[in-house]
């Protein structure tokens, strides 16, 4: 029965706006080649200082401010934005589905009446 309910949960979370918002900005940013190289650029500088610091030594200041500026074009891109606001969102819906079943839990919990079906 929860098996059950669980792939009905998630069917719905699947036609949900939100969701159905962070799939199409996903993939937006996904074929957006300006964002992509962005992003790129952003991981291949954070390979970098995760080297030095696994080789116990402090990354290059220039290497260091160079990954701030390059985060701060990815986080001022539009089509990154729309990809954050939509998790965001997304996140808030199942913030609030998880409360709910925490709540069905709690009440299950306190309940004298088993039911499994």
């Amino acid at each position: 029965m929860i098996d059950q309910k669980a792939g009905e949960l998630g069917r719905l979370l699947g036609q949900s706006e939100e969701y159905k918002a962070l799939v199409r900005a996903s993939d937006r940013m996904r074929e957006d080649a300006t964002c992509k190289q962005l992003l790129a650029e952003v991981e291949r500088i954070a390979r970098d200082i995760e080297r030095a610091a696994q080789e116990n030594r402090e990354p290059p200041r220039e290497q260091v401010e160079q990954y701030d500026r390059a985060l701060q074009s990815v986080q001022s891109n539009a089509v990154y934005q729309q990809v954050v606001a939509a998790q965001a969102n997304f996140e808030k819906l199942m913030a609030k589905v998880n409360a709910r079943i925490y709540e069905g839990m709690k009440q299950g919990a306190a309940s004298p009446i088993i039911t499994l079906g």
